[in-house]
């Protein structure tokens, strides 16, 4: 059914680099003392079509994640995948770096390799110790220099120095705010997969037997693997990101709540309101009014 209504988008950025290669994918990384230039950077809410990775060794600021505000501090990385949407608060003199790539530059083959980029991209804002971030900035000192000079096979070494850096972040980061760890590498993988196809298809598929069919998994399958990792039901993530996309275009742009509805696949606005309430508390008109 194609919706006659005129949907505001959320403003999406894209890498602009003079570095883009011929194959269209896309990489960047700035010093972020350079980047500010002694002046504060506000960015209003927008989402990014791909990874972004703000490392700060002294920062100060606000971050507002998917609707989740952090305090920018010393020693601490904020890492968001494609699609989600923030809002950032960045004082002068803040230091560290900024590295932005779409997975067409880096999409690792190797599944622990690309299991590992999805766990990271899991964990929005981590800090560190002193010495633990030290050595990640070494990594991302080293990405920066490759950029610059462009010397023969900077690329390659770019590449290679990603995997170094997400190897070291995960073994580094001690408070992750992203979903739990189980131990079990087969429950991590098939949730992760199951994370990302409720980004992808949130829109149209709303029910835990068609992302069981995606995932070639029984209902019961996926009941018990999500139930493992986050103490929640299949339907219950799924509920989530319905509400978690609600909000972003509630907040991000100013299309009409029976706009909004009608985008996320709801007919009955009435309908719409009421689960938005259930899960929020707040009517989709009130949470806009409170929290934008």
């Amino acid at each position: 059914m194609q919706n006659n209504f005129q949907m505001k988008k959320i403003p999406v950025r894209h890498i602009t680099s003079p570095y883009d290669r011929d194959d269209g994918s896309r990489f960047k990384i700035r010093d972020v003392k350079d980047l500010l230039d002694g002046k504060d950077l506000v960015q209003e809410l927008h989402r990014h079509d791909f990874f972004f990775v703000l490392a700060l060794e002294k920062g100060s600021g606000t971050h507002e994640i998917d609707f989740t505000q952090y305090q920018v501090s010393d020693n601490s990385i904020f890492i968001l995948r494609p699609g989600q949407v923030h809002r950032l608060e960045l004082k002068s003199g803040s230091t560290g770096f900024l590295v932005e790539f779409d997975t067409s530059f880096y999409h690792p083959e190797g599944i622990i390799t690309y299991q590992r980029l999805i766990r990271a991209g899991n964990k929005n804002f981590c800090e560190f110790e002193a010495g633990s971030l030290k050595k990640l900035l070494g990594v991302l000192s080293c990405m920066f220099n490759e950029f610059v000079s462009r010397q023969e096979g900077y690329i390659e070494v770019i590449k290679a120095s990603l995997d170094i850096f997400f190897i070291e972040f995960i073994r580094q980061s001690k408070n992750p705010h992203s979903i739990l760890e189980t131990g079990n590498p087969y429950t991590q993988e098939r949730l992760e997969d199951f994370l990302q196809q409720l980004e992808i298809h949130i829109i149209n598929l709303k029910q835990v037997s068609q992302y069981a069919d995606l995932l070639n998994l029984s209902t019961y399958q996926l009941n018990a693997i999500t139930k493992a990792s986050v103490g929640k039901s299949a339907s219950e993530l799924i509920s989530d990101q319905i509400i978690l996309e609600a909000k972003r275009y509630l907040l991000a742009t100013p299309s009409q709540v029976k706009d909004i509805a009608a985008h996320l696949g709801y007919e009955d606005i009435s309908y719409f309101i009421r689960f938005f309430r259930k899960h929020t508390g707040y009517s989709p008109e009130a949470f806009r009014k409170n929290f934008q």
